[in-house]
C-alpha cells in the first residue's frame, strides 16, 4: 500500500478538525463541516494552481494571495454569493489563526491571511423556493424503478416535507426515524439542537421501502445513516446537491421557470417555509418547525412571499389590483481529501 508523507501542514489541520474546533473551540458539528468542506474546495485549488498533489501542500501555501485568488474563484467559476464567499472566508481566518500558534515562524505570512477583508455591498438576494408545479415535476423526473431513484425520491420527499438543513437529514440515523403513528424524525440542528419534525404517512413509507430494500446488513443497523450512496457510505453535500441539479435541469423542460432559479438544496427548507407560511402557519410555529435560533430569521419568509403581498394589495387597492383577482394563486478519495470527507 501506497503511503502518503505527512506534512506540517497534514498534521496541523489533524489537529485543527480532531482538537481544536470541537474541544478548545466547541463548535457544532454542523459548523466543522462546513470548515471542512470549506477546506476541500481550498486544497484542491491550492493544489490545481501548483499543479501538484494536495498531499505535497505546505504551510507556506496558506498565504493571502492564493486564498485572494481561491475567493475569487468561488465567485467567477462556482458562482457562489458574496455570502458564501465571506463564510469560506471566516473558515480561512480561523485556520490560519490556529497556525499562527502552530508555526510561529509563518506568522507574518498568516497574519496577512487573517487581514483579508470580508467583501461588502453584498445585496440579499431573493429567497428562491419552488412552487408546487415545480416540485411535483422534480419528483416526477426520479426513475423510481433504480434503487438510486428510490433512494433519492424518498431523500427530496422527506427534504419538502420536514424543510430540514441538508446536513441534517445526511446525519439521519435509522433509529431517529419513527414509522408508525404518529410519524416523525429527529433531527440533530445547530448547536445540537434536537428537535421533532412530523412526516406525512406516505413519507414515512417510502424510508420504511428504503430501509427494507437498499441498506446492507449491518452489525448495529439502528445506528446506520438512513442515506447511503451506491458504495453503501453516507452520502454528502456534494452528492445532494449534484442530484438535485440533475433533476431540476430535467424538470426545466417542463416547468420552464425553473431555468430562471437558482435552486440548489437549502431553496427546499425555503420551498416548505413558504409554503407553511401560505397553508396560514404562525411565524412561531414555522421557527420552530425549522430549528431556527429566533423570529428575526424566520421573518425573511413573510418578506419574501410575494403571493401574500398581492393579496394584502388587493385588499389595499380592490379596484387597481382588480385584472389580479383572476390569477391563480398557490395556497400552499484517499489522504488528505479523503481523510477531511470522513470527519
Amino acid at each position: 500500500m501506497k503511503k502518503h508523507h505527512s506534512t506540517a501542514l497534514g498534521r496541523s489541520m489533524a489537529r485543527f478538525f480532531q482538537e481544536y474546533l470541537p474541544a478548545l473551540r466547541g463548535m457544532s458539528h454542523h459548523t466543522i463541516q462546513s470548515y471542512r468542506d470549506t477546506m476541500v474546495l481550498f486544497l484542491r485549488f491550492a493544489a490545481a494552481e501548483t499543479n501538484g498533489s494536495v498531499e505535497s501542500l505546505e504551510v507556506s501555501d496558506i498565504n493571502a494571495d492564493k486564498i485572494g485568488s481561491f475567493l475569487t474563484s468561488l465567485e467567477v467559476e462556482r458562482g457562489n454569493s458574496i455570502a458564501t464567499r465571506n463564510a469560506r472566508l471566516a473558515a480561512m481566518h480561523t485556520f490560519a489563526r490556529f497556525l499562527i500558534s502552530e508555526h510561529p515562524e509563518y506568522m507574518d505570512t498568516l497574519q496577512l491571511v487573517v487581514t483579508l477583508p470580508f467583501k461588502r455591498g453584498a445585496r440579499v438576494a431573493p429567497v428562491e423556493y419552488l412552487e408546487e408545479p415545480e416540485i411535483k415535476s422534480v419528483l416526477a423526473r426520479i426513475d423510481r424503478r433504480t434503487p438510486s431513484g428510490r433512494r433519492d425520491y424518498a431523500l427530496f420527499s422527506l427534504m419538502f416535507n420536514t424543510g430540514a438543513r441538508v446536513q441534517e437529514i445526511l446525519n439521519l440515523r435509522i433509529c431517529d426515524l419513527r414509522l408508525v403513528s404518529p410519524c416523525q424524525v429527529r433531527l440533530h440542528g445547530k448547536g445540537n439542537k434536537v428537535r421533532l419534525c412530523p412526516i406525512w404517512r406516505s413519507t414515512a413509507q417510502l424510508l420504511q421501502d428504503l430501509i427494507n430494500t437498499l441498506h446492507p446488513p449491518s452489525d448495529n443497523p439502528a445506528e446506520q445513516r438512513v442515506f447511503l450512496n451506491d458504495r453503501g457510505t453516507p452520502l454528502t453535500r456534494f452528492g445532494v446537491r449534484y442530484l438535485l441539479r440533475k433533476y431540476v435541469d430535467m424538470a426545466a423542460g417542463e416547468e420552464s421557470t425553473l431555468a430562471e432559479k437558482s435552486i440548489h438544496p437549502h431553496s427546499l427548507r425555503h420551498t416548505t417555509a413558504i409554503h407553511l407560511l401560505k397553508a396560514g402557519v404562525d411565524i412561531a410555529t414555522i421557527s420552530q418547525w425549522l430549528g431556527h435560533s429566533g423570529l428575526n430569521v424566520t421573518m425573511r419568509y413573510a418578506r419574501a412571499d410575494i403571493d401574500m403581498k398581492r393579496q394584502a394589495l388587493e385588499q389595499v387597492f380592490p379596484d387597481v389590483m382588480s385584472s389580479a383577482k383572476d390569477q391563480t394563486i398557490i395556497a400552499y478519495d484517499g489522504g488528505m481529501l479523503g481523510w477531511l470527507r470522513r470527519l
